[in-house]
């Protein structure tokens, strides 16, 4: 009796304790904390104390394996990252479980969801193949951002920062708490701005979010609406390598127009998130949750061309007039809807976790001719490509995991993945028709042992993942494989009360990644290849240590071997036409540091104090996949300041001052680029462009935060 007592008083409390209503959603998609897969955890305290208005990139800069980088130099705008030198294409990137990835390129835009960060409630990035997410296949990791935490108590914050290159960041959030017994509401306005490092590269970024919650003892209704509108001068042509030691700063973009660079040269975009989520607790041990959403994209780059030959649009000759000068806007009015589930069974020794989603992509890719010198030639608002696309995507997975005993644990995870993709023509290949249909399996399974403060691991996982966009603008003869994954990983780690130390090991093997080898495509493009093998082998060392009441530190470093086989580079031969080629053997894979390291030491002097000193280092990278020493990016450190102060009163529960400094040492490093080769005049030459980082810049801010519950 004793025993059906405690519970049923402990069900009572379940019920009756919201915080228990955690989102379903994203426990479906995360690691578990014994889950066998390399993973890091930001809470959002950990998020706010290094959100100072960068794209998310940067707030996970410290994370392992991880390199970023920003086409303005500043971290705000267009920026990149990187896990084990596996780009953006290739990582998993959910919001709430909901699949983030743009649907084609497959990369992901932080730009579109400027401070996203300011809303998140944790942040997941996942190494390696790590578990069945919805959306996009996880190559090289994955990030799973959750917004969706319920904030229990009253908050109202207003942040500001103001620093280098006219950058400045206003955000104000406000959290009401559980009013009525039932109801919450988050809200956040977010203004970015900033004029870049690089010339013209501003940045001009705004946006809200919106979030409302209705909870009972046993489910959750939440709908979440949020928009991001980014308006940024083009940075993406990069700086010459002859002009880095003259003018680093040099931006190409606008400079077609004679005399002086053309003004709106941008890319403008909105995107609109809607998303509602039902999470319902069935009983004791079963939770399901059911999700829809829908996002809305429209938004064009701008551009000033010059000399454009009438016949490239479409249009006849006028004449005597076979060209002229014009502007144009490339256009994406793209619309992403769909649904993701799961329902989650978890009692002591056993969990199992049934999920899946469909969503569909709509993508009308079109250009217009908004102004030409030559008017006469060409009619008001021309459109002189209109090119859709519709991509179907399904996916159902199971999770098990199992307690053996109290030190073992299995884990399983089965997913399968149909697409079915529609591409109605190509802006310089209009006639070339694509419809493809592709079905997935991705296993996975893995064993964790734990034992008082010590827990070891080892898995393997499987994953394939469809070609992008353009690698379909090829041949109908020559259409691109599907890449596949094998991943295997094994690590420890030990938890002591003020030391944390752990190691990863992992071997990933690729067969048919697809690469850029410099050869032209059926419409004189440069499109990725796929070759047969290469893979990746290292180990990540990560660790953080207490050592008194003033000073703190955690870092890690990833030390790797990244390599392609049986790899042929092709280069424009001018002199007899055609192309040549160079065959490797082996070589290292572009954008692959053997050492990626990265340091935090905190000092707390006062209750009041914190000092913070991190440093970054990134060892050599190469812009291809020759390991050819001309074309390569070099190691670089770059060593961070912040200095905090925070008060606290009657009338503010908080107020914090900081100042940050940012490459204090003004290294001069590019940690982003591109490579080119041809033959002329019987030499070969190439070409290697770069996106320079800004020195030493400095970011001044305040947060405040009153204190709602003050009587009077």
């Amino acid at each position: 009796m004793l025993c059906i007592f405690n519970l049923c008083a402990q069900k009572q409390k379940t019920f009756n304790d919201t915080s228990f209503l955690q989102p379903v959603e994203i426990t479906a998609v995360k690691a578990q904390e014994k889950n066998p897969f390399a993973k890091t955890n930001l809470s959002k305290a950990e998020i706010k104390k290094i959100n100072i208005g960068q794209d998310l990139p940067f707030i996970l800069n410290s994370t392992p394996s991880v390199v970023v980088n920003s086409d303005a130099g500043t971290g705000i705008g267009y920026t990149g990252i990187r896990i084990r030198g596996t780009d953006a294409t290739r990582i998993n990137v959910t919001l709430n479980g909901i699949p983030y990835n743009d649907a084609e390129s497959l990369g992901t835009y932080f730009v579109d969801i400027p401070d996203i960060a300011s809303s998140a409630g944790s942040v997941q990035v996942q190494r390696g193949v790590g578990t069945s997410a919805n959306g996009a296949g996880s190559f090289g990791g994955s990030i799973n951002v959750s917004t969706n935490e319920l904030n229990k108590e009253k908050h109202l914050e207003l942040s500001s920062t103001a620093g280098s290159y006219e950058s400045f960041k206003n955000t104000l959030v406000f959290n009401s708490g559980v009013f009525h017994k039932h109801f919450t509401v988050d809200a956040r306005m977010s203004n970015i701005r900033s004029q870049g490092y690089i010339e013209r590269a501003s940045a001009r970024l705004q946006s809200y979010y919106l979030s409302t919650a209705y909870l009972t003892d046993k489910s959750s209704l939440r709908l979440n609406v949020f928009t991001g509108k980014e308006r940024t001068y083009q940075a993406y042509f990069g700086v010459n390598e002859t002009a880095l030691d003259t003018n680093r700063r040099y931006n190409s973009a606008g400079t077609e127009k004679p005399g002086i660079p053309y003004k709106n040269e941008v890319d403008d975009y909105r995107q609109t998130h809607y998303q509602m989520f039902y999470n319902h607790q069935i009983n004791t041990y079963m939770k399901a949750n059911i999700a829809v959403f829908f996002t809305k994209g429209k938004g064009y780059y701008e551009q000033y061309k010059t000399d454009a030959n009438l016949g490239d649009y479409g249009l006849p000759n006028m004449g005597t007039i076979k060209s002229t000068d014009l502007i144009r806007r490339l256009w994406l009015d793209n619309n992403f809807y769909g649904s993701i589930f799961s329902m989650q069974y978890d009692n002591k020794n056993t969990q199992v976790i049934v999920g899946g989603g469909y969503n569909r992509y709509e993508g009308q890719h079109f250009g217009e001719i908004i102004w030409a010198k030559e008017q006469a030639a060409v009619p008001v608002n021309y459109r002189w490509y209109n090119n859709p696309a519709h991509k179907y995507d399904f996916s159902n997975y199971a999770k098990w995991t199992q307690n053996i005993n109290k030190n073992f644990q299995t884990f399983a995870d089965l997913q399968v993945r149909n697409i079915n993709y529609t591409i109605n023509g190509f802006r310089y290949n209009p006639d070339l028709k694509i419809k493809t249909n592709y079905f997935f399996f991705n296993p996975k399974a893995g064993i964790t042992y734990t034992k008082n403060i010590y827990k070891a691991y080892a898995s393997y996982g499987r994953a394939v993942k469809e070609p992008n966009r353009d690698d379909f603008e090829a041949a109908l003869n020559a259409l691109p494989k599907p890449e596949k994954l094998n991943d295997i990983e094994a690590g420890i780690e030990s938890n002591k009360a003020n030391v944390k130390l752990g190691a990863n090991l992992y071997y990933m093997f690729y067969k048919d990644q697809l690469v850029l080898t410099g050869k032209i495509n059926d419409v004189g493009a440069y499109t990725r290849t796929n070759i047969p093998t290469s893979y990746r082998a290292g180990v990540e060392l990560f660790g953080s240590a207490v050592l008194n009441k003033i000073f703190s530190l955690n870092g890690n470093v990833t030390f790797s071997k990244n390599k392609v086989k049986s790899f042929t580079e092709y280069f424009d031969d001018y002199d007899n036409g055609g192309q040549g080629f160079k065959f490797y053997k082996e070589a290292d894979i572009s954008f692959s540091p053997n050492i990626i390291s990265s340091f935090s030491l905190n000092i707390n002097p006062t209750t009041n104090v914190l000092l913070i000193l991190t440093g970054k280092y990134v060892g050599e990278q190469f812009l291809d996949n020759t390991s050819n020493k001309n074309r390569r990016l070099k190691d670089y450190y770059t060593q961070d300041v912040k200095l905090s102060y925070t008060l606290k009163g009657t009338n503010f529960s908080e107020v914090n001052f900081f100042a940050q400094a940012i490459n204090i040492f003004s290294r001069k490093y590019e940690p982003n680029g591109y490579t080119f080769s041809y033959v002329a005049g019987g030499k070969l030459t190439t070409e290697n462009f770069y996106f320079p980082m800004a020195p030493a810049n400095f970011v001044f801010g305040i947060n405040i935060i009153p204190n709602l519950s003050k009587k009077k």
